[in-house]
């Protein structure tokens, strides 16, 4: 997912400039469109342009309500869009094997790879292209993206060959994965304060989750009333072009640097002075930028014990959305002999589970913001472990207890709706931890200018997890069942111990020892944050913090 921290804007690491209400400079200091009050730099050939004043009306944090409203639902709105292309084709399974001439073996589901190739498209559009939105904008990166996305429909629908299918979902998945953390800048780039962007931030999670999860559910009608899967993308097709329009007319440029920045292109186009942005001033070149952009989260990931820990804990929930995709086939039409299509509706049980759980994260974050009055780190700032409280709850309850209850009840002799609401137990704690996870990993490493790359590290290890787990499923759910046929000839053993049972099982103790991570951060998490180089400390980089980073950013 990209599952990916709106709360920090990926694109302004390093580069931030007075745009955001905790950097903006004294009234004295904001300059106006006549370049001779602009601000001087340390160069005395070069002035730097600021906002006009605190109350600049082109300042997206001073935008009425309703406009910040207007601009948040257009961008909400391709939140839940975009991630329908990625689970849709699964219910498509058996007729893509049928048409194609692949095989799905015991151990490995070769018609998964539509699907997976999309999480990895998406988890390496997202280190090699992010960067290239910070010049581009908001509205224009987005727009470009986009209809780059719905070109890649196109051959989707028409694909001659299952590897030309695989490639374009490649390509789609990576447009789906930048437009989402285009998105994801939207909501600081215009709600100030974390209480302002609570309600934007969970709705943000959760139609991204809901998107990738609605996908088989929304076009299983398809294959049952049309039984042809090309038809999947041609209705997405439809879908897709018609909200272009929309996306142009609402979707705003909300980027503070981007507006200053073109302020000052038109100030030295018509003054023929050197008036720049900080941004401008500050920015490295291209190149630098696309290889930090490369190498940092990756180093962060293996260097940083609490985001490794929630990397893990984070990448394996969301994974799971996409892990049910294979196994609900699996136990539903095992089970109940179900057609694939009438499997697809089950995942709307994971669906109610995910808005149940939005509703959960309402109020951890009012919980979060409780705990700034009793922070002896920092008084009057949150707790960044409060983030885990509800979550780890979630986590425990929710996904290790909703896959043990959907384990044990895959057998033919309960009804479908019990296995069903194990899987909405699951996909409340998804939900949940997610959304709580991009919000820890953002407020903890927010002091520092590290919380993009340490975030970007998170979303690369969700699409990563996404793209690689479900391949597994086939063997699990066959191979696990095998096993357990051997342990005895005694038929009631047999009963008790079929491998979808087993498999989910597995799953279930994965999640069980991934969420005593979030316990320890909650005990531990004040040490960690003193220990790293990194992170947020006392509220501020220490000195020797300071020099740590530079030290080892630069090996």
């Amino acid at each position: 997912m990209t599952s990916h921290g709106p709360d920090y804007d990926p694109d302004k690491e390093s580069t931030k400039s007075p745009s955001s209400p905790r950097e903006q400079l004294p009234t004295s200091a904001f300059a106006h469109h006549d370049p001779e009050k602009a601000l001087s730099s340390p160069r005395a050939d070069i002035t730097v342009l600021t906002w006009d004043s605190p109350t600049d009306p082109e300042n997206p944090y001073n935008w009425s309500n309703t406009r910040k409203w207007v601009v948040t639902a257009a961008a909400l709105t391709g939140t839940l869009l975009g991630p329908l292309n990625g689970t849709s084709i699964a219910i498509a399974a058996q007729a893509l094997t049928n048409e194609f001439s692949i095989s799905d073996t015991a151990t490995f589901s070769n018609s998964y790879w539509p699907i997976a190739s999309w999480s990895v498209g998406g988890s390496l559009f997202i280190i090699v292209f992010l960067p290239l939105m910070e010049d581009i904008g908001v509205r224009a990166g987005y727009l470009i993206f986009y209809a780059l996305f719905i070109l890649m429909i196109i051959p989707q629908a028409l694909a001659p060959n299952f590897a030309a299918l695989v490639i374009t979902r490649f390509i789609s998945g990576g447009c789906v994965a930048l437009l989402a953390n285009t998105i994801a800048s939207v909501i600081p780039d215009v709600w100030a304060t974390d209480e302002a962007r609570s309600v934007p931030v969970g709705l943000y999670i959760m139609l991204y989750l809901v998107g990738s999860t609605l996908g088989p559910p929304m076009f299983a009608g398809v294959m049952q009333h049309i039984g042809n899967w090309r038809w999947i993308f041609y209705i997405q097709l439809i879908i897709y072009g018609c909200f272009f329009p929309f996306f142009w007319f609402l979707l705003r440029e909300t980027r503070g640097d981007v507006i200053l920045r073109r302020r000052a292109q038109k100030l030295r186009k018509q003054t023929g002075k050197p008036v720049y942005t900080k941004a401008e001033l500050d920015s490295p070149p291209l190149v630098p930028r696309l290889l930090r952009s490369m190498s940092r989260p990756a180093y962060l990931l293996f260097t940083e014990p609490v985001l490794f820990a929630s990397t893990c804990w984070s990448a394996f929930s969301f994974g799971t959305v996409f892990l049910f995709t294979q196994s609900i086939e699996a136990v539903f039409s095992g089970l109940y002999g179900w057609e694939e299509y009438s499997v697809g509706y089950v995942q709307g049980a994971v669906v109610i589970g995910e808005l149940i759980g939005w509703l959960i994260t309402l109020y951890s974050s009012h919980l979060y913001l409780k705990s700034a009055s009793r922070n002896t780190e920092m008084p009057g700032k949150p707790i960044p472990e409060a983030r885990l409280y509800v979550s780890t709850a979630a986590s425990f309850i929710g996904i290790v207890g909703g896959m043990f209850v959907y384990a044990w009840t895959s057998y033919p002799y309960f009804p479908w709706i019990a296995p069903a609401i194990g899987l909405a137990m699951v996909g409340c704690g998804i939900q949940v931890v997610v959304s709580a996870v991009a919000d820890y990993i953002t407020d903890a490493y927010a002091a520092s200018d590290y919380a993009g790359s340490a975030i970007g590290a998170v979303a690369a290890g969700e699409n990563t997890v996404a793209g690689l787990l479900p391949l597994a499923a086939a063997s699990m759910y066959t191979n696990l069942g095998k096993y357990s046929h051997h342990l005895s000839s005694s038929d009631w053993l047999l009963t008790i111990i079929p491998g979808f049972q087993w498999a989910s099982t597995l799953l279930a103790f994965i999640a069980l020892v991934l969420s005593f991570a979030p316990v320890l951060f909650i005990f531990k998490g004040r040490t960690f944050r003193e220990r790293s180089p990194f992170m947020l400390s006392g509220g501020q980089i220490t000195r020797g913090q300071k020099a740590a980073q530079e030290a080892q950013t630069e090996r």
